[in-house]
């Protein structure tokens, strides 16, 4: 086979190997393999926050690293667990989850940052996704638009009980997921541009009681659904749309939050296990 890799590479040959089947063990972006990932995978989206999650952890190793794709693999309180950053988007978002999952990854978080549209939300609280509006096209690409993106309700437990264990301000709720940082979330584009509707659209996600706006939530628990897989997100506020309060700061509290949530689910798992259940249920207890 020749070097020249189509659309999904944009036709440059800085892909090794010589495949892009995706049967093969060495995924084809991500260049990870079935050994290299744990079960469960946090997502931040900027390669960079992959060594700030990672310093939580006891350990961690490098095991791949491709374009905007870093993963490491290691352990958080005796739990295996990974991170691969997935840069900007759904599209990007989405290629790492059909990769992870066909390494055998059973369970996403997001790990990212966002922008709260409702008053009480504060820079630097944490929003736990419960389900979201899928304004981004990924998903469709997958499935009906009427499908839901709906949010793995263990996960979004676990993600609960870790900020509780914390003593993290959070919030949960209905996080809108867009393909445009500007236009698509009501910003003005170059020049003072306004899509159509852009006036309006923060307003009537508010209205509608949205919670954030973010741009990989709805691509990774779409295709989560669809496979049969966990999956969830929790994001840190940088900004607040009602207020127009803004810092960057809190992407710890994240990190932190969705590291102790998959220690938790590990515990959930093993507790199922002896109580011979499927899924985890108030009945049950950590």
């Amino acid at each position: 086979m020749s070097d020249d890799r189509g659309d999904s590479a944009g036709g440059d040959n800085d892909v090794p190997g010589d495949s892009e089947d995706p049967n093969d063990e060495l995924q084809y972006h991500l260049e990870v393999g079935p050994n290299d990932v744990a079960e469960a995978v946090l997502l931040p989206g900027n390669p960079e926050r992959v060594s700030k999650i990672t310093a939580l952890w006891e350990d961690s190793e490098e095991v791949g690293r491709h374009r905007e794709y870093v993963t490491e693999t290691g352990t958080y309180d005796g739990a295996p667990i990974s991170v691969t950053s997935t840069g900007i988007g759904s599209p990007s978002a989405a290629i790492a989850v059909e990769e992870l999952a066909r390494t055998g990854v059973e369970t996403f978080i997001r790990v990212g940052s966002c922008g709260a549209l409702q008053p009480e939300m504060s820079v630097g609280d944490l929003i736990i996704t419960t389900g979201a509006v899928r304004q981004e096209g990924t998903s469709d690409e997958y499935v009906r638009e009427d499908y839901p993106a709906a949010a793995d309700h263990e996960v979004v437990s676990a993600l609960i009980a870790a900020a509780e264990r914390l003593g993290h301000e959070y919030h949960t709720g209905v996080t809108m997921s867009a393909d445009s940082f500007y236009a698509g979330q009501g910003r003005p584009g170059f020049d003072g541009f306004e899509a159509a509707g852009s006036d309006r659209l923060v307003e009537e996600l508010r209205e509608a009681n949205v919670a954030n706006i973010e741009m990989e939530a709805s691509a990774i628990l779409t295709l989560a659904s669809v496979y049969g897989l966990r999956a969830g997100a929790v994001c840190t506020v940088y900004a607040n749309r009602e207020t127009g309060e803004f810092r960057t700061e809190g992407e710890r509290k994240a990190a932190e939050t969705a590291s102790l949530a998959v220690k938790l689910l590990q515990r959930m798992d093993e507790i199922k296990a002896e109580q011979g259940v499927d899924r985890w249920h108030a009945g049950l207890s950590l």
